[in-house]
């Protein structure tokens, strides 16, 4: 048994403020990463090519920061149970570390990778690292998970929150043993295309740490001072757009807290304290979300309240193809599924609103929505997609079930110069504003520009889905 620790990467795809990798550090004389391309999730079919991309272009960047602090970082393919266990027997490593995660599938897989290494006398520690409470450390009072926001908030806040962890230096494998490896199915890190995933579009954020750490800055000192207004308004720059970085692990979150409590230390108003935590309430969403599919998993697979499991939906295929493709005859919800078709990310607000279009306006299956997202979004994460979709269709955990957004008011509240929507829906650009934010474009215009009608009428809509919604409570 040699003094070997393998870290085993997954959704902390960075060296600093690392809480397994640190760990690893201190207790390893030599510490060496791996990654292990997961055939069960790559051949899933709700992966988006975007998000295969960017983990890769992650991957890059890792590889050459663990050679910068000394070290390696390891590429492997196939099913970590197997995979795991066979390098780490290989390399008669004395122990493999990893950061937990919550998702019902990985902590399943992470059960057997831990029992395949034990049998072979490889020592296992694990650390809870992509939250900053543990979904074991936050009860109610009768000791039983939260299934609400806000009381999981005010618990949540109000307990002490770790610093950000240093960046370790490491000693790595000889070339010799590099040679080794190759033998029992160490490869180099294939491109997204070589894996089937073709992305040839910009990536809203730059793959790795360096550019994660350089967002939350610009974040930090420009639109973090105005956000509880300007994150509503998608035509403007006014979110972290970090999403993707705190998925894939490019960032840690005790970074992004730290942050946030520096921005309070010398904030200098009360309009600029109340930004920030507005944005700290949104980090804690994340945690609720994570939160509630770790205690709940059966989320994952359906809806939390008993009586939409029969929801009679009319799931009209035709319909659901015009949402994917923005062509639904309403201006801002087709800038915004455009905006996902083209870039693999979707302004907040408008994910709300199109979710609701769909399951509320065209009595879609929430789920159906879901997947889509999963199979497009650049920061698609079964957590946050999940919980914001049953929050949506009003299915989930939320003390106000029953929710319907007007898709022409959010345009005039939050498009009100129809700014977001000409961007995105190229034939509307020469529309007036007026006709463009009310809906009311003149049938013969609309034909002459090329854009359809709409799809329903939302006023009719909205009173059969509450008539659905009444009859399936009742």
């Amino acid at each position: 048994m040699s003094n070997l620790i393998l870290f085993w990467h997954r959704r902390d795809l960075r060296i600093s403020d690392n809480v397994g990798l640190t760990q690893a550090s201190q207790e390893g004389q030599t510490v060496v990463g791996i990654f292990c391309l997961d055939e069960n999730i790559l051949k899933r079919d709700d992966i988006a090519s975007a998000r295969v991309t960017y983990m890769i272009g992650c991957l890059q960047h890792l590889q050459k920061r663990y050679k910068q602090i000394g070290s390696q970082l390891l590429i492997m393919s196939g099913k970590p149970i197997e995979a795991i266990p066979k390098l780490a027997t290989f390399l008669e490593a004395k122990a493999v570390y990893w950061n937990l995660d919550v998702e019902p599938y990985s902590r399943k897989r992470d059960r057997q990778v831990k029992e395949n290494l034990e049998a072979a006398n490889i020592q296992v520690k694990t650390f809870w690292e992509q939250l900053l409470h543990s979904p074991e450390e936050i009860f109610t009072s009768t000791k039983k998970p939260y299934s609400v926001y806000t009381p999981f908030w005010k618990n949540w806040q109000g307990k002490k929150k770790s610093n950000p962890l240093n960046t370790p230096v490491l000693k790595g494998l000889t070339e010799d043993q590099l040679q080794y490896t190759k033998k029992i199915g160490v490869i180099d890190l294939p491109t997204a295309k070589q894996l089937g995933f073709n992305w040839d579009n910009k990536l809203i954020l730059e793959p790795g740490e360096t550019a994660a750490l350089e967002k939350l800055e610009k974040f930090s000192n420009g639109a973090i001072s105005s956000y509880q207004e300007q994150r509503n308004f998608p035509s403007l720059d006014g979110t972290s757009q970090l999403s993707v970085a705190l998925k894939f692990g490019t960032i840690g979150i005790r970074t992004v807290w730290a942050k946030t409590q520096e921005l309070i230390e010398n904030c200098y108003s009360s309009e600029v304290f109340e930004n920030i935590e507005t944005w700290q309430k949104e980090i804690a969403w994340r945690e609720f979300y994570q939160y509630v599919m770790y205690h709940y998993p059966e989320l994952e697979t359906g809806p939390y309240r008993e009586h939409w499991k029969n929801f009679p939906w009319k799931n009209n295929k035709a319909h659901f193809q015009a949402w994917c493709e923005g062509n639904t005859g309403y201006p801002i919800v087709d800038a915004a599924m455009r905006q996902l078709n083209e870039t693999g990310w979707m302004h907040n607000r408008c994910r709300m609103i199109v979710a609701s279009f769909l399951t509320k306006d065209l009595i879609i299956n929430w789920q159906w929505g879901e997947k889509y997202f999963m199979q497009n979004l650049i920061d698609g994460d079964l957590c946050a997609n999940n919980g914001g979709w049953q929050w949506s269709a009003s299915s989930g955990m939320d003390p106000k079930p029953l929710r319907i957004f007007n898709p022409v008011s959010q345009t005039q509240k939050y498009d009100p110069e129809g700014e977001y929507i000409r961007q995105w829906v190229c034939e509307l650009r020469s529309v007036d504003t007026q006709y463009l934010v009310t809906g009311k474009i003149p049938a013969e215009e609309r034909e002459a520009i090329g854009y359809p009608l709409p799809i329903v009428d939302h006023k009719k809509q909205q009173q059969l889905f509450k008539d659905l919604y009444r009859e399936q409570k009742n």
